[in-house]
């Protein structure tokens, strides 16, 4: 299924004569699209009987569509290379007489589409749940209409984290080694309650209040973009929240997915790739509801397709973000989601997109990424997907016992192992944990030595890494596993009721200064390696508790060793000669010193090593 139209809008400019006209959106549009066609959904009481005109140089309305809701209207427009910038009035006649009018405007493209850059592997992304990072604004806390009003007290409830607090926060990203920011959801939430997360959408143009305006998440990207920092926009093409306006009046009786039988999703992902599935298994995956309070959009009714599309390219014309972040990635229709990336990339070439498809299993997972060869034919646009299951393996690398082949450092390198299946292994997300699992440093029963491991393969292993906001200074859940209120908690320092404070250091232990130190050596090194950014990974097999791996690019090379070992251990170096070649000097880059690499390197204790060869 190709959607026909798609589009990318603006700020909504509209003035109403008579009765009001509630919405259109998208909210606005830009001259120079490369896509010339537009939709508008047009939502008003009793509104399908009117006639629409518009008269203007350059934009033409090429079809009314009428649905069974007499509530809305949906407008496709063409607009050409002719069109000025501008406000266009769509007159809305009843016979003769106008009923109502809308000004829509029209802007001019602020950059050119190829000059929207994504992320690469030069980044390294900081993952902010927003409303737990930082309170910038005490004054949009709580706002009149919106009912989930602020509970500190409850791990579940609000706490004030804002767009205010995090642009404050820019300088303390940028002087970390944070390259880019991936945002959880900040777009309206308007539920009753458990509304911090994000993922529950009630308005797809609008950001949530109690974060800020759209012009100031606007005005948030610039100031990123000013220190070379990326923003990366989560996003969610599967549901919305069930207080949606939309929901609560859909235009169409087939709008959602199990639309009036609430039915919840089996989870089964597999049933995607299932040569053997039937149907109906299928679509209890599909189609089923994450949960009743977020309904599961029908993405298989070409309205609501080209409704998710253009929204998709109005943010990022409109803000400027980077990149996008898609979250539950194979839960929609697979085939929107082909048209999905691939309009979004056509009119945007450069731009990133990550997809999570939360499994271990990389046969599952590699599925979705462009570039691979499906058994049953299935393409995708999907640049990158998120390797949980290099995220799960070294964990377990790091916490089991180490033995002969079969556990320890071994499950890591067998993960790594897997990469023959997808089309670009060097473009997946790495991670150490993320707003969804137990915080790193749980998951390594908080062994000071083994984060530093950890943060140190993130680093240097193929692939973007993305690191949890308060990682860096060691934040945990420790004795609430799973629990995600725990586990998103708020960032030291970033109410001013706290006694410890991260951006200054007030308060941290002096294993958390270090760790915060750490990362941000081991991030500002890491921007300037053209080995770790684009170089061959070649890994050799780990032997008693030892860990070897290369990242190679012309005349630059990384040797990255991992020792698990208790003790010092003696690495023989001639195993590796071929990635050597003759290599007799490296700097040590933790430890500040020249390396000899004549025969062999003794191994402090639980140590993670880099050594830079030129």
């Amino acid at each position: 299924m190709k959607i026909k139209f798609m589009l990318a809008g603006i700020f909504l400019s509209f003035a109403i004569s008579a009765q009001n006209i509630d919405r259109v959106e998208p909210p606005n549009w830009w001259t120079g699209m490369k896509n010339q066609e537009l939709q508008l959904m047009v939502y008003g009481e009793n509104i399908n009987q009117l006639n629409p005109t518009l008269e203007a140089q350059g934009v033409t309305i090429e079809r009314v569509i009428r649905v069974e809701n007499p509530n809305y209207l949906f407008l496709n427009l063409r607009i050409s290379d002719q069109t000025t910038p501008g406000t266009y009035p769509i007159r809305f006649y009843k016979g003769k007489k106008v009923a109502k009018t809308v000004n829509y405007e029209i802007r001019a493209k602020e950059r050119q589409s190829e000059e929207v850059i994504g992320f690469d592997a030069s980044d390294v992304m900081y993952l902010i749940t927003p409303d737990r990072f930082a309170n910038g604004d005490p004054s949009n806390d709580e706002i009149d209409g919106m009912p989930d009003k602020i509970n500190r007290e409850d791990k579940f409830g609000r706490r004030g984290g804002d767009i205010q607090g995090m642009l404050q926060s820019l300088d303390y990203i940028d002087d970390m080694g944070f390259t880019a920011i991936w945002l959880n959801p900040i777009i309206e939430n308007n539920m009753l309650h458990h509304s911090y997360h994000g993922y529950a959408a009630t308005d797809f143009y609008k950001i949530d209040r109690r974060y800020g305006t759209n012009e100031e998440y606007r005005e948030f990207c610039k100031k990123a973009e000013e220190r070379n920092i990326k923003i990366i926009m989560d996003m969610i093409m599967n549901h919305c929240g069930s207080e949606h306006w939309f929901v609560k009046d859909p235009p169409t009786s087939d709008w959602l997915n199990f639309q009036d039988n609430y039915t919840r999703t089996s989870h089964r992902r597999n049933t995607v790739q299932d040569i053997h599935a039937s149907e109906v298994d299928k679509r209890a995956f599909s189609d089923g509801w994450f949960v009743e309070a977020m309904p599961d959009l029908n993405q298989r009714n070409e309205l609501m397709a080209t409704y998710l599309i253009q929204n998709t390219i109005w943010w990022i014309e409109y803000s400027g973000v980077s990149g996008i972040r898609m979250d539950t990635y194979p839960y929609p229709d697979k085939h929107f989601m082909t048209d999905w990336t691939c309009s979004v990339l056509e009119e945007y070439p450069n731009v990133n997109i990550v997809g999570e498809e939360w499994t271990t299993n990389p046969a599952i997972v590699s599925y979705w990424q462009r570039g691979k060869v499906n058994h049953d034919g299935y393409t995708s646009c999907l640049p990158s997907v998120m390797d949980f299951l290099l995220q799960d393996a070294l964990s377990k690398g790091l916490t089991q016992e180490e033995k002969q082949y079969g556990s320890g450092l071994i499950e890591t390198y067998k993960a790594i192992t897997m990469d023959f299946l997808y089309a670009d292994p060097y473009e997946l997300v790495i991670f150490p944990d993320n707003h969804d699992m137990d915080r790193f440093y749980t998951q390594i029963d908080g062994d000071y030595d083994l984060f530093k491991m950890g943060m140190v393969f993130f680093a240097t292993m193929r692939g973007v890494p993305q690191v949890y906001y308060g990682t860096e200074v060691l934040m945990n859940n420790d004795g609430y596993p799973g629990d995600h209120g725990i586990i998103r908690t708020e960032f030291p320092g970033g109410w001013p009721d706290h006694e410890v404070n991260a951006f200054t250091g007030e308060g941290l232990t002096e294993q958390q200064k270090d760790a915060q130190v750490f990362t941000q050596k081991l991030l500002n090194w890491r921007k300037s390696s053209a080995a770790v950014h684009k170089g061959e990974l070649i890994h050799f097999t780990p032997e008693k508790g030892v860990y070897v791996y290369f990242r190679i690019i012309d005349n630059e090379k990384v040797m990255v060793v991992l020792n698990k070992n208790e003790e010092e251990t003696e690495l023989e170096l001639s195993r590796f000669d071929e990635c050597l070649q003759g290599d007799k000097e490296a700097m040590d880059i933790l430890g500040g010193k020249l390396i000899d690499l004549s025969t062999t390197i003794n191994l402090a204790p639980k140590q993670a090593y880099i050594f830079e060869i030129k």
